[in-house]
């Protein structure tokens, strides 16, 4: 499963607000090597580290090195066909760049997306990897 931003984030460092259910389906994801991060959430992470809109318990750099070193976890590249896909939604997809790259990763994969965002869930661009109570955001 390809994990949207905030799913990350709750998993690792929130795993009450991500819920139990949720959690597991992750835990298995990864206990599986099947758990895919888009490079541009490493990226919304730092901007909003930046901004003030969320603290991690240890500095950025080596939060970001832990994650790298995760297993079962593995993070993809923006390349040109995730790009190109990116870019190809029509207007039921929403703007944000980071989410149109974030569910382009899952289409050009052919993976699940696990994300609670209600715009993102309801683009059906993709198929769901956490169940449709999960739309918490």
């Amino acid at each position: 499963m390809v994990l949207d931003t905030h799913v990350l984030v709750w998993w690792l460092a929130d795993r009450a607000r991500l819920g139990a259910p949720a959690a597991r389906a992750v835990d298995r994801a990864a206990a599986d090597g099947g758990v895919i991060v888009s490079a541009i959430s490493l990226f919304e992470i730092a901007t909003a580290v930046r901004r003030g809109r969320l603290v991690l318990t240890r500095p950025l750099d080596q939060w970001c090195a832990d994650v790298r070193c995760i297993a079962g976890l593995r993070i993809e590249p923006v390349g040109a066909d995730i790009a190109e896909q990116a870019a190809a939604y029509d207007g039921t997809v929403q703007g944000d760049p980071a989410d149109r790259l974030i569910l382009a990763t899952a289409h050009v994969l052919a993976r699940p997306l696990a994300t609670f965002d209600r715009r993102v869930r309801q683009s059906n661009v993709v198929p769901l990897a956490l169940g449709a109570s999960a739309a918490r955001q």
